[in-house]
């Protein structure tokens, strides 16, 4: 199956995206930091980051990236666009490299590799966007038995953690965060991909927001992208953002594709081949993303061993024989 003109499409602003956001965590980070050393800390349930510009740049950084990502699900399926979301994560490490002087070693450029190879396999196999000509057909699509039991099940569960493990277990177990974005965040890309179709159509002459279901698409979008944002916040200020970046994107993008899966179908049209290397990509994303978190900071060990090193042995071949003496004696050794 050869790549669409939508799938390009969709590729190059996901790569954008990702760009974008993979910045925006460091930005935001640094915000959050300068923000807790004057005012309640996210983590504990404070608003001081809102007064912090460093923050209010990441934002805006990590606005424009989820625009791109926004107009790269108008054109092409959730199984390509959402995958590439590990490009984040890649550029969030080089950027961590050069600016909060986190080494990237020879494991974490693996890892970068190993990202970039799952990505390709990824795209050169991904579906064709599905034909819509009407919001009417998302609505019919989002409202089958199989997706709304997805999405009662989301609603369950996110309810649980909010209102049983949060005020518990949130600032110790990352999974209650995370979990909370991921799995509002699949409903989140199924909505904004619908609400992408319907400005794509609307722009082509169509207007789709004289329907209902456009307004509903668009208030589901709003709702899950605040309930995103305040956890994802509380989740960055607790816990290490290398811990935070892949943990979220192997839950977001699972998530995201069952999802898909379950209201757009995508594997339909595809044979077992295309579907089976598909998976290995996206198993090889995976592998890249655990061993570029994995290893982080072996970088950072392996200095302070060095260096550890380079002192004893200055120590012990530049200091004069004379000073080596035992304590009760007055000659030297």
């Amino acid at each position: 199956m050869g790549i669409s003109s939508d799938n390009v499409h969709g590729f190059v602003l996901a790569v954008s995206s990702s760009i974008f956001i993979g910045s925006s965590f460091i930005i935001k980070k640094k915000g959050l930091k300068k923000a807790g050393t004057t005012g309640t800390r996210a983590g504990s349930g404070g608003y001081s980051y809102l007064y912090e510009p460093w923050w209010w740049a990441g934002m805006i950084t990590m606005i424009v990236g989820e625009i791109a990502n926004f107009a790269a699900y108008a054109f092409a399926p959730a199984i390509l666009v959402t995958p590439l979301g590990a490009l984040s994560i890649i550029f969030s490490a080089v950027l961590a490299h050069f600016i909060l002087q986190e080494k990237l070693h020879i494991f974490g450029m693996l890892g970068c590799a190993l990202c970039v190879v799952g990505s390709v396999s990824i795209v050169l196999h991904a579906p064709h966007e599905r034909t819509i000509h009407s919001v009417k057909e998302l609505w019919h699509l989002a409202t089958q038995p199989g997706f709304l039991v997805y999405g009662g099940i989301v609603l369950v569960v996110v309810g649980v953690l909010i209102f049983k493990f949060v005020p518990t277990h949130g600032n110790s177990h990352l999974i209650v965060y995370v979990g909370i974005c991921s799995a509002m965040g699949s409903i989140t890309v199924m909505s904004v991909k619908a609400l992408g179709i319907a400005l794509k159509l609307s722009f082509s002459g169509h207007n789709q927001f004289v329907y209902y279901q456009t307004w509903i698409f668009t208030v589901v979008v709003i709702f899950t992208c605040l309930l995103q944002i305040n956890y994802l916040n509380k989740a960055l200020d607790t816990f290490n953002t290398a811990v935070i970046s892949p943990v979220y994107y192997v839950m977001f993008t699972t998530l995201t594709i069952v999802a898909s899966i379950i209201m757009f179908k995508d594997w339909d049209s595809q044979n077992t081949s295309q579907i089976v290397t598909e998976l290995c990509g996206f198993v090889t994303i995976l592998s890249g993303t655990f061993l570029l978190h994995k290893t982080k900071d072996m970088g950072d060990v392996v200095d302070r061993h060095i260096k550890v090193y380079g002192r004893m042995k200055e120590f012990l071949h530049f200091r004069p024989p004379g000073e080596y003496q035992f304590q009760d004696s007055k000659k030297p050794l």
